[in-house]
Order: C-alpha cells, then sequence, then structure tokens
C-alpha cells in the first residue's frame, strides 16, 4: 500500500515522456505477446502464483524502478569514462607544459 501510495505521489514528477509513452516497446514477438496474454489470463493452480496476482499493481513500479536503475548505471559509466577522458588530457597538459618549459630553456642559439 505504502509503495503505491508513492507511486501516486511521483505521478506528477513523472516527465512528459514517461506521462505520454507510459509503456515500454516490448522485445517479445507477436506470437510471443499473445501466449503471455493466454497465460496471464489462466487462472493459476498453485497457491503462490495465486498470491502472485495480488501484485500486478507492481509491474509499473518495477518497470520504472528498473528504468532508474539502468539510467544510474549508464550515468555511472558515462561519469567513469569522463574521469577517464579527463586524466588523460591532464597528462597530456602536463607534458605539453613541461615541454613548453624545456623549449624556454634551451639557448636562441640556431645550433644548440
Amino acid at each position: 500500500r505504502r509503495i503505491l501510495r508513492l507511486a501516486e505521489m511521483c505521478r506528477r514528477l513523472e516527465t512528459e515522456e514517461e506521462k505520454v509513452l507510459p509503456f515500454y516497446p516490448s522485445s517479445l514477438a507477436e506470437w510471443e505477446q499473445q501466449k503471455a496474454r493466454r497465460i496471464l489470463e489462466e487462472i493459476p493452480d498453485e497457491p503462490l502464483a495465486r498470491a502472485m496476482q495480488d501484485y500486478v499493481g507492481l509491474e509499473r513500479f518495477w518497470q520504472r524502478f528498473n528504468k532508474a536503475k539502468l539510467e544510474e548505471k549508464a550515468l555511472e559509466q558515462a561519469r567513469a569514462a569522463l574521469a577517464n577522458r579527463n586524466q588523460e588530457l591532464r597528462r597530456l597538459l602536463q607534458r605539453y607544459l613541461a615541454g613548453v618549459a624545456i623549449n624556454q630553456k634551451v639557448p636562441r642559439d640556431p645550433h644548440p
């Protein structure tokens, strides 16, 4: 109940894209989607499967949760890549500045 209430409260914080396109495209083929729909419409025999039907309302929550986790991981990777690039640029700058300092120490004689 708490999660569902929080999901309702967070609805106003959704991006425009999430409001317009709330469902994610499926990677299943059409026949796989039909098979999945048939299975979901059947009344389950097992107690665990019956209990899981109570949590169908959380499917959208888990979609968003997983999307947020994927975005978090992507941002972590992008940050790490930028940190590596920053270190590389710092090393290049240090080498350049060291080369400039050496050139200033070399006498201006054309044949040193």
